[in-house]
């Protein structure tokens, strides 16, 4: 039976009050999704910052993995393995 991967997921300052203060958590997942959804039970406060009403990442969250944006590879189903690092940020406006 397949285990299924760790993946380190850094999570910028804006979102670490969502998880307990965390700056990094180690999940399970088998994809970005698996993984992003892992996080969200683990911190269900922080589900509304990045997942949006039709379950997709919102736009102005950039998740990489292994320092590749998931939106030029899978999405949500890019596969990860264990020891991936996932990095999520939230995109910064300003005027």
């Amino acid at each position: 039976m397949p285990t299924v991967p760790f993946v380190t997921v850094t999570l910028p300052p804006a979102l670490r009050p969502f998880a307990k203060g965390h700056k990094r958590v180690r999940l399970r997942g088998k994809t970005v999704g698996e993984v992003l959804d892992t996080l969200a039970r683990e911190f269900p406060s922080i589900r509304t910052r990045l997942i949006g009403d039709n379950g997709d990442v919102r736009r102005f969250v950039n998740i990489y993995i292994d320092d590749v944006d998931v939106r030029t590879l899978q999405g949500r189903a890019t596969p990860v393995r264990t020891g991936s690092d996932m990095t999520i940020l939230s995109a910064v406006a300003g005027g």
